[in-house]
């Protein structure tokens, strides 16, 4: 029987940069192996193939999705081995803890043709160029739509009975954990995201990340009604009392939180609002409306005309940003096709049994 997949982000196209998460899932690993090479060379089909490969045989595994490149990925994990391949290429950049002894660097460079890349040198600075200013300006953008949305959020913050908000926390953390503390978690804390801005808009793996959890909650509500304040105090909570928990950062702003997943206790409880607004399908599906039970009635429409303003303003700088990253992916997609032309995939086949092999001899261990 083949394992399971679950996907998420590691790293995110965000208001406040390319942010990486990547230390959090990384973590812990026995054997990481670091793919170098420029764009092109095979890393995303590598790990796809070695990932399917494990699942195949039963393992379940972990994708690390790309944010600029939906078809992509940018690493997998197989947590039963411990053990994990990663692009170690900006941006994400990887430092190892541990080079040789649990980090190995596989250069995917050793298969091109220097000589046919040199051919190209000018276009591939030129196209390098303007795939970082693109990203700039993206990043930009986004850091403008942040500061709408803060315009956004403080209407209903105004408007907000925070001795409520504390009261509604609190009745969830007793319902959630009672007296409970975990017998079997270490209290680790996973950063992640749950989804990000792509070249294509928002993507997200809701659906996949809370496919085999028993229970899931649905927050409903408005910017600024305290959604990330509550998932923060129960994230914390979950943490103290010992248990493993999966934190989900927002891919717009990953200072807010939009997930969290206590597994051992068997429930999900997230953000269900644009742009990863899901509604109840299962019995055992809860809603948990913070504007029905925070926001003074009547907010809506009372400030209707600033809303709409606001949320206008806050849509057109967002797909700015996407027009942005969807053209330094057309740009990237360019500078692919060079390297692609210059690589000999044989040599990169022969990196990938190489790693295989290392990886098959943890499993018989």
């Amino acid at each position: 029987m083949a394992g399971k997949v679950l996907n998420y982000f590691a790293g995110g196209n965000t208001a406040r940069g390319f942010y990486s998460l990547y230390d959090s899932s990384l973590e812990g690993l026995s054997r990481l192996f670091i793919l170098k090479g420029g764009p092109g060379t095979g890393k995303s089909s590598l790990m796809k193939k070695i990932g399917n490969e494990w699942r195949e045989k039963g393992y379940d595994i972990q994708f690390l999705h790309c944010s600029s490149d939906t078809k992509s990925i940018d690493g997998v994990l197989i947590p039963s081995l411990n053990a994990g391949i990663v692009d170690g290429t900006a941006p994400h950049i990887i430092e190892p803890k541990a080079p040789g002894a649990v980090e190995e660097y596989v250069n995917l460079g050793e298969a091109w043709n220097s000589e046919k890349l040199q051919q190209h040198k000018e276009t591939i600075l030129q196209l390098s160029g303007k795939i970082s200013e693109a990203f700039n300006t993206a990043y930009s953008l986004f850091a403008e739509a942040l500061r709408i949305h803060d315009e956004w959020e403080k209407i209903y913050i105004e408007n907000m009975d925070f001795k409520k908000a504390n009261e509604l926390t609190n009745n969830l953390i007793e319902r959630f954990f009672g007296d409970s503390s975990s017998t079997a978690g270490s209290g680790r804390v996973y950063d992640r995201f749950l989804g990000a801005a792509t070249p294509v808009g928002a993507v997200d793996f809701v659906p996949n990340l809370t496919e085999t959890v028993g229970k899931r909650y649905f927050i409903k509500g408005r910017p600024g009604s305290g959604k990330s304040t509550m998932l923060k105090k129960i994230a914390a909570e979950a943490q103290s009392r010992g248990y493993d928990v999966e934190v989900y950062h927002c891919g717009f702003d990953p200072h807010s939180l939009d997930m969290v997943i206590v597994r051992e206790l068997d429930f999900a409880i997230f953000d269900s609002t644009a742009p990863h607004e899901y509604f109840p399908e299962r019995e055992t599906d809860e809603i948990i409306d913070m504007y029905v039970e925070l926001i003074t009635p009547g907010t809506d429409e009372k400030y209707a005309a600033e809303i709409a303003d606001v949320g206008s303003r806050y849509k057109a700088k967002m797909n700015e940003a996407i027009a942005s990253l969807a053209s330094a992916k057309e740009l990237r997609d360019q500078l692919e096709s060079i390297y692609i032309q210059a690589m000999d995939f044989a040599k990169v086949d022969a990196l990938a049994g190489q790693i295989r092999k290392e990886i098959e001899s943890l499993g018989v261990n």
